[in-house]
């Protein structure tokens, strides 16, 4: 096995966090980022400090053809990838009938087309090794969907059903697909949420609070790691029981 794991969205909450966790469970890490370079910086340092390898790439999904050099880039330099784990994403809250056509393609292109490009790219080597593990994350919303977020959910429903199919088509190479959905957790992404919206919305979660980013490495981390190596196909919704 080649412990190395290529993340996308490795600078924000969901992906640092998943970023660091793989690493204290024995990952080398490359770590893709769209603009925060500091945090990038920052992660690699961390990981570092654990003992592990970590190499920083600037990936912008909304070009096309990025996500395929990076990956190429990186696999040359990791000599491939047994994880990769899809964290990028961007989100939008506004009524559809107010959503542009742009916004809607950089949703897809970030939220959905990203994930393909990125599985396009390294679904090559792990059937050739056979083995490997593919997480992406979607949402709660892929799952049961939001008011004023109909294109978000859109997107994260489609990372979903593009889990399902990829997982079976990928089963007989011994590559197992995984996606998580997150509920409601506190990162940059839910920032706009002003103290009293939180509360609020705290109070709809049975377990009512919203949860960490570490508590999505940790399921992140289940599905790396050999003992998930019967599940496949599988949305693990962690969302303190929201939906």
């Amino acid at each position: 096995m080649n412990k190395s794991v290529f993340i996308t969205g490795a600078s924000g909450g969901i992906g640092y966090a998943c970023a660091v966790r793989l690493a204290r469970d024995g990952f080398n890490v490359a770590a893709c980022y769209s603009e925060d370079t500091d945090s990038a910086e920052k992660l690699r340092g961390e990981i570092a400090a654990l003992g592990r390898e970590c190499e920083i790439y600037r990936l912008d999904l909304n070009r096309p053809g990025d996500a395929a050099a990076v990956f190429e880039k990186a696999q040359n330099r990791f000599g491939g990838f047994y994880a990769v784990v899809n964290c990028a994403g961007t989100a939008l809250r506004k009524l559809f009938t107010d959503t542009s056509e742009e916004e809607f393609d950089r949703l897809c292109n970030v939220n959905f087309k990203g994930v393909y490009s990125v599985c396009r790219a390294c679904v090559p080597y792990m059937v050739r090794h056979k083995e490997g593990k593919i997480i992406n994350i979607s949402s709660m919303w892929g799952v049961s969907g939001a008011s004023c977020e109909a294109v978000y959910s859109a997107t994260k429903a489609a990372v979903i059903g593009l889990t399902k199919a990829l997982a079976r088509e990928l089963a007989p190479s011994n590559i197992q697909v995984n996606c998580v959905a997150p509920g409601a957790v506190d990162t940059k992404m839910n920032a706009d949420l002003t103290p009293d919206e939180k509360a609020a919305f705290s109070q709809e979660i049975p377990m009512g609070r919203f949860g960490t980013t570490e508590e999505i490495a940790n399921a992140v981390s289940f599905l790396a790691s050999e003992e998930s190596s019967y599940i496949t196909a599988q949305v693990i919704t962690a969302d303190g029981g929201l939906t």
